[in-house]
C-alpha cells in the first residue's frame, strides 16, 4: 500500500513538475496573489478527476478514437495561441503590468476577475491534450500494471498534484520582490507568451 502510494507520488511529480501552460498560469496568479486558492483548487481537483479516469481505464478511449487526439491538439493550440497573444500584449504594453491585485474593490469587478481566473484555469487544464496524455493515458497505463494497488498508486499521484499546485501557487509570492518593477513583470509575461507559443507549435506538429 505505502509502496504503491509513494510510487504514484513520485511518478505524479515527474509528470507535473515541468514548465507548461497550466503551471505558468498558476505561477502568475501566485505572484499577483489573485484568486490563488480558487486556481489551485481547480487545477488539483481537475487532476484528481483525470487521474481517476486514467486509473479506471478511460485512457483506452484515445486508442479507439484517434480523431479525438487530433481535435484536442488543434483546439488546445488555438487556445494557447490566444493566451500567448494576450501575454505578449501585456509584455509590450509601455506602462507595464502592475503586481497589485486587479480587483478594484467593486463587487462586480471582483466577481469578473474570479470568473476569468476560473475560466482560464479550467481551459488550460481541460483543453490541454498533454494533460490527457500524461494523467489519463500514461499514468493510467502505469497504474493498470499494479493490479489491486492501482488505486493507491492513483492516490499518490493525486497527492503529488495537490502538493505541487499548492506549493507553486502560494510559494510564487516569494518571487514578488524580484518582480516589483513593471519591467521585470513584462519580462515574465514575455516568457509566458514564448512558452505558450512553443507548446501550441508542438501540439500542431504532433497533430495527425
Amino acid at each position: 500500500m505505502l509502496v504503491h502510494s509513494l510510487s504514484g507520488l513520485g511518478f505524479g511529480l515527474s509528470l507535473i513538475v515541468a514548465i507548461g501552460a497550466q503551471n505558468m498560469f498558476v505561477l502568475r496568479q501566485g505572484v499577483r496573489r489573485e484568486h490563488v486558492g480558487l486556481v489551485v483548487a481547480i487545477c488539483a481537483v481537475s487532476d484528481a478527476l483525470l487521474i481517476s479516469a486514467g486509473v479506471v481505464g478511460t485512457g483506452a478511449l484515445l486508442a479507439v478514437m484517434p480523431w479525438l487526439d487530433t481535435a484536442m491538439r488543434w483546439g488546445g493550440a488555438a487556445f494557447l495561441a490566444v493566451y500567448a497573444a494576450m501575454a505578449a500584449r501585456r509584455a509590450l504594453r509601455p506602462a507595464g503590468a502592475s503586481l497589485e491585485s486587479g480587483d478594484t474593490g467593486h463587487p462586480g469587478a471582483a466577481r469578473a476577475g474570479m470568473a476569468a481566473a476560473a475560466g482560464t484555469a479550467l481551459a488550460l487544464t481541460w483543453l490541454n491534450p498533454h494533460v490527457y496524455l500524461d494523467t489519463v493515458t500514461l499514468l493510467g497505463s502505469v497504474a493498470s500494471g499494479r493490479g489491486e494497488g492501482r488505486w493507491w498508486f492513483g492516490a499518490g499521484a493525486v497527492l503529488a498534484s495537490l502538493l505541487w499546485f499548492t506549493a507553486l501557487g502560494y510559494g510564487a509570492r516569494t518571487l514578488r520582490p524580484l518582480l516589483a518593477r513593471p519591467h521585470a513583470w513584462r519580462v515574465l509575461d514575455g516568457v509566458i507568451a514564448a512558452v505558450m507559443l512553443a507548446i501550441a507549435a508542438s501540439l500542431v506538429a504532433g497533430a495527425r
